[in-house]
């Protein structure tokens, strides 16, 4: 049987795992070019994923069993490990198809590093 405490820290871990996820989707949609659209799942879902594995582990290893829940701290390395890798690798892929940014999010650092490395590849 899980204590009132308990309970309480588990609703609020998943309340925040739900807001972060909601927000990282609503980012996906709304975000205007393919770079900021990146951005949004790869944190802010990443976040929620996480709280809401936070809320399992800490529900089952309170529950009747009392053991410690290992699948949901690998499921949670694993995702903190990858998301940002995949991003970076998608991102990079994004560049080298000079995939275009909207005018509001140009970065002009980034189209300089562009332009060099297409003069280099020429």
């Amino acid at each position: 049987m899980t204590s009132f405490a308990t309970e309480i820290i588990v609703g609020i871990s998943l309340l925040i795992g739900a807001g972060f996820m909601l927000i990282g989707s609503i980012g996906l949609i709304k975000l205007p070019d393919f770079y900021t659209r990146l951005h949004a799942p790869t944190k802010a879902t990443t976040l929620g994923i996480g709280a809401l594995l936070l809320a399992s582990m800490i529900y089952f290893s309170f529950g009747d069993d009392n053991g410690v829940r290992i699948q949901e701290l690998i499921i949670s390395l694993f995702l903190f490990i990858t998301a940002p890798i995949s991003a970076m690798m998608i991102s990079k892929a994004a560049i080298h198809r000079d995939i275009k940014t909207q005018e509001r999010t140009y970065h002009q650092a980034l189209q300089e590093d562009i332009r060099a490395r297409k003069g280099q590849e020429d």
